[in-house]
């Protein structure tokens, strides 16, 4: 299961990796997109009150893609050094990737079977300061 677990860690840090990438890519494109509006702002009064607009958005998507991203990175980091935290980050971020239909859902799946066997319960170990009700 340890093999598992190091597969499903590389798999989320390059889940992560494409978040961050199609981030970047989308500040290329808003990024150009607002160059082109500003240009032409001093000819037309619709494309000024665009720009603002047009930047919020790209923002916002930004925004969402690195939320939705580096969850899964630092738990692929955590599987792949065996840390006691990541076992329940990686089935958060495992949980949330079934909706990413149809890869994310595969690798949800997987990350679930992997994580919630009684195998890696066992290597991952007790945690340090278990919670007493």
């Amino acid at each position: 299961m340890q093999k598992h677990i190091q597969v499903l860690g590389i798999l989320n840090i390059v889940w992560g990796s494409f978040g961050l990438v199609a981030a970047l890519v989308i500040i290329a494109i808003f990024g150009g997109v607002v160059g082109l509006l500003q240009a032409a702002a001093h000819k037309d009064a619709d494309a000024q009150f665009a720009v603002p607009i047009i930047g919020l958005i790209g923002g916002l998507i930004i925004l969402i893609l690195l939320v939705a991203s580096l969850p899964s990175i630092i738990a692929g980091i955590g599987l792949l050094s065996l840390a006691p935290w990541s076992r329940m980050l990686a089935i958060v971020v495992s949980a949330l990737h079934l909706l990413n239909v149809p890869l994310g859902t595969a690798l949800g799946i997987y990350g679930l079977w992997v994580l919630l066997s009684d195998e890696s319960i066992r290597l991952f170990g007790k945690p340090e300061h278990p919670v007493k009700l």
